[in-house]
């Protein structure tokens, strides 16, 4: 709720009437956002034969609660009124519960309810996602049964989400650090800056997921549980015996672990650049520092010369004058020293 208070404020310098005006107007969001949640959920429900039989659906909590032996609490988890940046996979009695990046779902021995993002339309990544899920579920010849293959259907769209995410940024960036070795400006930079945090968020986000998954398979008791068509079917299955879904997990574990190493390379890449360009700026400020030294040397030489000429110009009686030689010794001097003074500069 602080980040969509804060994306309606102006980046601009507020007047004291504007700052009276903005400040009346987060205190009526935040009692707005502070106002008791809805107690209906959106959803989007496939049947056993992987038909859509339900689309956005308003269903009371309760009754989710009740008819799928769910925790009103474990509904929090999933309800899209709630902002949750946490990937969680809830193992429980008749369902297993996903909320990972863009989909929130709940998984049954014969039905998955989707529950929709309050407030907005199907996007073009969840159309394809609900397109690949019907038909997956309705691809019945495979050895994996139904909920295996609504989670495989849930990781595989998770995956594509966070791959497509990453060929974009890495795009971006290496396009930014091609334009960098060419030349290096203020505008540049900061770009480089925006894309370094963002990447930065993709790759938290990304090793969530990644986490989500191992706390799942460091459990031998959820992976058991998972198996909700033999729980349906009352078939007892031993504590250690989920080979099948433990593969279908480390299989998408292990291509999410190469997208978070890959954005780990990424951004070491980002600081090497940072380094060197740092470096070059370092370089650049150095050589300045170096010709203001000799200007300021080359100066003080033209001055000391004048110095002396002035000196001898103030038409005072130094005893000098009637000397035929002293105009040459005091200009040779003048000159000896002010080229003295000039070669030391140029020499350091």
């Amino acid at each position: 709720m602080c980040h969509t208070i804060l994306a309606t404020l102006p980046t601009r310098p507020l007047s004291p009437g504007d700052e009276e005006s903005a400040r009346d107007e987060i205190l009526a969001m935040a009692f707005k956002g502070r106002q008791p949640a809805a107690l209906k959920l959106r959803c989007t429900i496939l049947d056993a034969d992987g038909n859509v039989s339900t689309s956005s659906g308003e269903f009371k909590k309760s009754d989710l609660s009740t008819q799928h032996s769910l925790h009103p609490r474990d509904l929090r988890k999933i309800d899209s009124r709630i902002p949750n940046l946490v990937p969680t996979i809830l193992v429980r009695k008749e369902a297993v519960l996903v909320n990972i990046l863009h989909i929130r779902a709940l998984v049954k021995a014969d039905m998955v309810v989707l529950f929709d993002t309050y407030g907005s339309t199907d996007s073009k990544l969840h159309s394809v996602f609900l397109y690949h899920l019907e038909h997956n579920l309705k691809t019945k010849g495979g050895a994996l049964p139904y909920e295996f293959r609504a989670m495989e259907s849930i990781l595989l769209s998770v995956l594509s989400a966070l791959e497509a995410e990453m060929v974009f940024i890495r795009h971006l960036v290496g396009g930014l650090l091609s334009e960098l070795e060419d030349n290096i400006d203020r505008d540049r930079f900061k770009r480089l800056l925006h894309y370094s945090r963002r990447l930065t968020n993709f790759q938290s986000r990304s090793k969530l997921v990644q986490e989500a998954i191992e706390e799942v398979l460091a459990q031998d008791e959820d992976l058991a549980a998972m198996y909700l068509s033999d729980k349906k079917n009352d078939l007892t299955r031993a504590r250690d015996d989920h080979e099948d879904l433990e593969v279908l997990l480390e299989s998408f574990a292990k291509q999410v672990e190469e997208i978070v190493n890959e954005a780990d390379t990424i951004i070491s890449n980002i600081q090497s650049t940072q380094e060197i360009v740092e470096l070059i700026l370092d370089s650049n400020r150095n050589a300045l520092l170096a010709l203001d030294l000799k200007i300021s040397m080359i100066t003080m030489g033209i001055g000391a010369g004048a110095l002396i000429v002035g000196a001898f110009g103030m038409n005072l009686k130094n005893h000098m004058e009637d000397d035929s030689y002293a105009i040459w010794i005091v200009t040779g001097t003048a000159i000896a020293l002010s080229g003295f003074l000039v070669l030391g500069a140029f020499r350091t």
